[in-house]
C-alpha cells in the first residue's frame, strides 16, 4: 500500500489535501502535516476545507494560513484526511483519484487507495506512519501530527491508546515539538461563545435508565443567543459521560433542516448504534445526522434502538 501511495504521488504534478466538514484537530493536523511533507518535497500542493469556519485555536499550527475553502487544481491527486465517507469532504470528487487516509471503522473505502487502519488512535498516526520512512519529518510537520494525535486521544486517555502511540509521540517530540504550546492552544483558548453554549446545554441534561444514559441538546435558538457555531459545541458530549452513573452520553444538535447526534460510551461498543442511523465512528465515540425530524421523536428512536440492541446489558 505504501508503494501504491508513493507511485500515485510521483505520477501527479499537483496534489490537493482535503479535510472533512466541521473540521477538528485530527483532520486539520493530519492534512497540514501531509501538506508540509509534500511541499518540502517540491510538489505543487494545496490544502482545502469546504467552509470558512475553522477552529481558531488551531491557528498556531504551521501552514494553517494555507487552508483554502475551494479546490483550485483541476486534475490533482486528492488526499482525504480523517474522513469516513466521501460526502463528508463537501466536494464532488467522484471522478478524482483519491488516497483515503483514515482510522474510522465505519470508513466506506471510497478511495482509489484506502489507507484505513481502524486500530490506529488517529488519522495522524496513519498519515505519519505512511510518510515517515520516505520523507523528512521537520519540527513544523511533527507539530501538526502531534497536535492531531494528542487531541484525538484526548491527551492519551482513550481506550485505544497503546505502546506504539507513545512511541510515535516520542518520535514527534524528538523533532522539536513544543508540547507546552500545543497543550496551551488545545486546552486554554476557548471562545466565550463555547462557554455560553456549554452552560445552556448542561441545563438540558436529562437522565434515562436510572442515570445510565444522559441526553442533552443544543437548539438553534441557544446557538444564536450564545453567538456560537457548531465548532463551539465540540467536547460537550463528554460532560454527560463523565457522570459516575452514566454509560452513554447523547448530544443532539439542532440545525436548520437536520439534527446532528454525537454519542460517547464508557465501555460498550456503540458503533452498531450509529450505523443503524446511517452514521459511524469508533467503538466508544460515534455520530450521525438525520434530516427533517423532531428532537423528541429522535430521542425516542434512539432509546428504542439502545433497548433493541441491548447495549446496557453489555457492561
Amino acid at each position: 500500500m505504501i508503494e501504491e501511495v508513493k507511485e500515485l504521488i510521483l505520477s501527479y504534478e499537483k496534489i490537493t489535501v482535503v479535510t472533512h466538514l466541521n473540521p477538528d484537530a485530527d483532520t486539520i493536523g493530519t492534512a497540514l502535516g501531509i501538506y508540509g511533507i509534500l511541499k518540502n518535497s517540491g510538489k505543487q500542493v494545496e490544502v482545502v476545507n469546504n467552509g470558512t469556519n475553522l477552529p481558531i485555536n488551531l491557528d498556531f499550527l504551521p501552514y494553517f494560513v494555507k487552508i483554502k475553502s475551494q479546490i483550485d487544481f483541476d486534475d490533482s491527486l486528492i488526499i482525504a484526511c480523517d474522513t469516513g465517507s466521501i460526502d463528508r469532504l463537501g466536494f464532488d470528487l467522484n471522478s478524482r483519484t483519491i488516497i483515503n487516509i483514515d482510522h474510522h471503522k465505519s470508513n466506506t473505502r471510497y478511495g482509489t487507495v484506502n489507507v484505513v487502519e481502524p486500530m490506529a488512535v488517529s488519522a495522524s498516526e496513519v498519515g505519519y506512519k505512511l510518510f515517515r520512512d520516505e520523507f523528512t519529518i521537520t519540527k513544523e510537520i511533527a507539530t501538526c501530527f502531534y497536535t492531531a494525535l494528542l487531541s484525538d486521544t484526548q491527551y492519551f486517555t482513550t481506550s485505544n491508546v497503546k505502546n506504539d502511540t507513545f512511541n510515535i509521540a516520542s518520535d514527534l517530540m524528538a523533532c522539536g515539538v513544543d508540547i507546552s504550546e500545543v497543550v496551551f492552544n488545545l486546552k486554554q483558548r476557548r471562545s466565550l461563545a463555547s462557554l455560553r453554549i456549554l452552560s445552556s446545554t448542561l441545563d438540558t441534561l436529562d437522565l434515562y435508565k436510572d442515570g445510565e444514559v444522559a441526553f442533552m441538546y443544543v437548539s438553534q435558538e441557544k446557538l444564536l443567543e450564545a453567538g456560537a457555531t457548531i465548532l463551539d459545541v465540540v467536547g460537550i458530549v463528554d460532560y454527560g459521560v463523565s457522570l459516575v452513573s452514566t454509560e452513554l452520553s447523547i448530544l443532539l444538535i439542532e440545525q436548520e433542516d437536520k439534527i446532528r447526534v454525537s454519542i460517547r460510551s464508557k465501555h460498550v461498543d456503540i458503533s452498531a448504534l450509529a450505523i443503524s442511523f446511517g452514521g459511524g465512528g469508533h467503538k466508544h465515540a460515534v455520530g450521525f445526522e438525520i434530516d427533517n425530524i423532531k428532537r423528541k421523536i429522535l430521542i425516542e428512536m434512539i432509546k428504542k434502538e439502545i433497548k433493541t440492541k441491548g447495549l446496557l446489558d453489555e457492561k
